[in-house]
């Protein structure tokens, strides 16, 4: 059975596991590995990798599964926080409804990935502005945390994730 891996990756976290399920999948039957395009579309299985933005995909991969009909697919993403299994869960139902629904949707596939630099001086400018805001030295250590993401633990579930 022929299938592709399409994604879109803002900052590498994506791509990573992108690569990492061609690798395991192995390249002989997959018939296109890239950014969302109408040529994944042959393929009977799509594998649709997203990196999260306000809670559910990006806007490319949002009109990419749009396209997607009678196809089996099956969603992995990224999101800069990662310290609760039910906000991943959120996020690919979000995805989910952007399916139409003459595809089979398999369960989905999420880890923490690191985030721009841009962020953190976002973060740390609001700590500076206010010492005793919580919220931003917690907005501050997770983006500290995330830096290492996707980890090895990351790849490894990603892979026990495909079998």
């Amino acid at each position: 059975m022929q299938y592709a891996v399409v994604y879109s990756s803002k900052t590498g976290n994506t791509r990573l596991l992108a690569e990492q399920i061609q690798k395991q999948k192995g390249s002989a039957a997959c018939i296109y590995f890239g950014e969302p395009s109408t040529k994944a579309l042959q393929a009977d299985v799509l594998y649709v990798g997203f990196w999260t933005d306000q809670g559910s995909c990006d806007a490319q991969t949002k009109a990419f599964l749009a396209n997607i009909h009678q196809k089996t697919v099956y969603l992995f993403g990224t999101a800069g926080f990662g310290q609760s299994k039910s906000y991943f869960d959120k996020i690919l139902q979000n995805v989910m409804a952007e399916i139409p629904e003459d595809n089979v949707v398999h369960s989905g596939f999420m880890c923490q990935g690191k985030m721009p630099q841009a962020v953190r001086k976002r973060y740390k400018t609001m700590l500076e502005q206010n010492p005793n805001d919580t919220k931003a030295k917690m907005l501050l250590d997770n983006f500290d945390m995330a830096l290492t993401h996707p980890d090895a633990t990351d790849l490894q579930q990603l892979k026990d994730w495909l079998l």
